[in-house]
């Protein structure tokens, strides 16, 4: 068995006293693992971190095998994202979300949009929408997508202000108005189209939000903790968003887009 790919990756570990197993987000084969001989030598180190994208040979005698990889590298992100703790932190939330899924089931939506996180995972205010964004796309890659797109009472596109925590799905202000204190907050900038981006407020709760589901859907029925990235990627923004606050003289971030 033999296949060549693209691929992004997760991690790796030890193995024996020279090689590596190595984790990696392919473009056609989903998230797979091979050995890498070799792969602690000076010459491999720096092409095997997080975050690089690597050309990939795989070969192996059976389908079902560990198999070998042979990696060279295509994009060197790693040392980049190293200097930002929100990089860091979210790298590392990025590879736990993928290690729900099936191993080697391909997910081209989501091997799309690593890539463009890798490319803002070290522009923090950018990093905190588009991890929210990926979280509501693996939420969507389980079967437990939610939908953002009409009033689930009404079915009006407009004012979708909540979203039912019994249904995943998008409540309007008026609708919502009644039950407002057991509905969870959709920020404006999660909405198809809106054009928005969010601020500090709206970001927590857009984490809070996914988070509520991740939970319901995913961790507690597979007796899970939520991963500790997550509380790191989120302390790691809350401190970049103070930081940001005190240098604009106490402005918030920017909160709309060209």
């Amino acid at each position: 068995m033999e296949w060549r790919d693209e691929g992004i990756i997760l991690g790796t570990r030890r193995h024996g006293e020279t090689s590596a197993i190595l984790e990696v987000m392919t473009r056609a084969h989903g998230r797979h693992m091979g050995l890498v001989r070799g792969g602690r030598s000076r010459k491999l180190q720096p092409v095997l971190q997080p975050g690089n994208r690597v050309d990939l040979v795989w070969r192996a005698r059976l389908d079902e095998h560990l198999g070998l990889f042979q990696a060279e590298a295509l994009e060197m992100n790693a040392a980049r994202l190293m200097d930002s703790a929100v990089a860091v932190y979210g790298l590392q939330l990025l590879a736990a979300h993928l290690r729900l899924l099936p191993e080697r089931d391909p997910h081209d939506a989501l091997y799309e949009t690593l890539g463009v996180m890798l490319v803002h995972l070290d522009d923090a205010d950018a990093a905190g929408e588009l991890l929210a964004r990926f979280e509501l796309l693996v939420l969507d890659e389980l079967g437990f997508g939610l939908d953002l797109t009409c009033c689930a009472a009404t079915g009006v596109r407009e004012d979708l202000v909540y979203v039912s925590p019994k249904s995943g799905r998008a409540v309007s202000r008026d609708a919502g108005a009644p039950w407002h204190d057991k509905m969870l907050a959709l920020p404006a900038f999660l909405c198809r189209g809106a054009g928005l981006r969010g601020d500090p407020a709206s970001v927590a709760d857009a984490f809070r939000l996914t988070g509520f589901f991740l939970h319901r859907h995913v961790y507690e029925p597979r007796g899970m903790e939520e991963p500790g990235a997550r509380a790191g990627f989120l302390a790691a923004l809350a401190r970049h968003h103070a930081v940001s606050k005190r240098l604009d003289g106490g402005a918030p971030a920017g909160e709309s887009a060209a």
